[in-house]
């Protein structure tokens, strides 16, 4: 079933000396995310990061969003929706966000947030020139290998690792090819589900907990809470490259910090509406990353997390 949320704010009194009273325009911004997870705070600090810009909610700028299935799904048809609606730019969270958004338009600016290998997703011709509609901030694909890492260093004995991966997403590909990847370097026997919608994970969680594998990797653009739950219902150890999957239960998760990323977007949005070209806004990468371990998931399934994890661990969830 389609997943549909939608906040307009109206508003924002713009401070910034660029802009007159005669020249005064109504901007809007248009959200585009996955639909599994809610985007309330990510909104509302975008929002706030906006302000601290210069901006502040009254006459300028309204914001629409705009939250769809996790795969491809409806995201395009929601993409489309911001388009027909003139948005000034789209800022678009995750690679299925982004590429939605990419395939829309090829003339409105899309900022784009935690977007997976976008050169080779064709997102942009190159980091420092994107050349395109598209900028923003990229992920790295050293998050997946070291979340593999952990695996290693939690279990040293473990021989089979699992890989639950979102079979409509673009990224998939590079996602699996990076996983193989890391699997070889730490001696792990792969085997590898593709669910193609929310409906199919749970039949992937019994169908790879049958393979007897000892943890699994989940893809970032699934239901992370329903990932945890299924995984944590099969005994099975998981870690993902997204932040939030401690927070909804999953065991572990190194990635990049959105507290970083939010103010780094709202300040492409900004120099955009200032008339800034999006392709020559060069891509940025992660340079902050967070370690975080659910400590409560962890007893749950009977494990002790080693000292040397803990004392590394930025955030303990107890």
């Amino acid at each position: 079933m389609r997943r549909r949320a939608f906040i307009s704010f109206l508003g924002i009194m713009t401070v910034l000396p660029r802009f007159t009273s005669a020249e005064t325009k109504r901007f809007m911004v248009g959200i585009l995310v996955i639909g599994n997870r809610d985007p309330t705070s990510f909104v509302t600090a975008f929002m706030g990061e906006m302000k601290r810009l210069g901006y502040a909610d009254g006459q300028d700028i309204r914001f629409e969003l705009r939250s769809g299935e996790a795969g491809a799904g409806n995201l395009r048809e929601l993409a489309d929706e911001l388009v027909k609606a003139k948005a000034d730019v789209i800022v678009a969270r995750l690679t299925p966000a982004v590429i939605a958004a990419r395939d829309a338009t090829s003339q409105i600016p899309i900022v784009m947030i935690g977007a997976g290998d976008p050169i080779g997703n064709g997102l942009v011709t190159s980091l420092a020139r994107p050349g395109g509609n598209v900028t923003g901030l990229g992920g790295l694909p050293e998050l997946i290998s070291k979340n593999v890492e952990l695996v290693r260093e939690l279990l040293p004995s473990a021989k089979r690792l699992g890989v639950v991966a979102n079979a409509p997403d673009p990224f998939t590909k590079s996602f699996l090819a990076q996983i193989r990847i890391a699997a070889e370097k730490q001696r792990f026997e792969l085997n590898v589900v593709a669910a193609q919608d929310s409906y199919e994970l749970a039949g992937s969680f019994h169908q790879i907990a049958a393979d007897n594998v000892e943890a699994v990797v989940v893809q970032p653009s699934l239901p992370t809470k329903a990932c945890a739950d299924l995984a944590l219902a099969a005994h099975l150890p998981t870690v993902s490259p997204i932040e939030t999957f401690t927070g909804d239960g999953g065991l572990l998760s190194y990635s990049g910090r959105t507290l970083e990323q939010i103010p780094l977007a709202a300040g492409y949005v900004d120099k955009i509406l200032r008339g800034a070209r999006p392709a020559e806004l060069p891509v940025q990468l992660a340079t902050q990353f967070e370690l975080k371990i659910n400590l409560r998931t962890a007893k749950g399934l009977g494990l002790v997390i080693p000292p040397l994890i803990l004392a590394r661990a930025d955030e303990v969830i107890e």
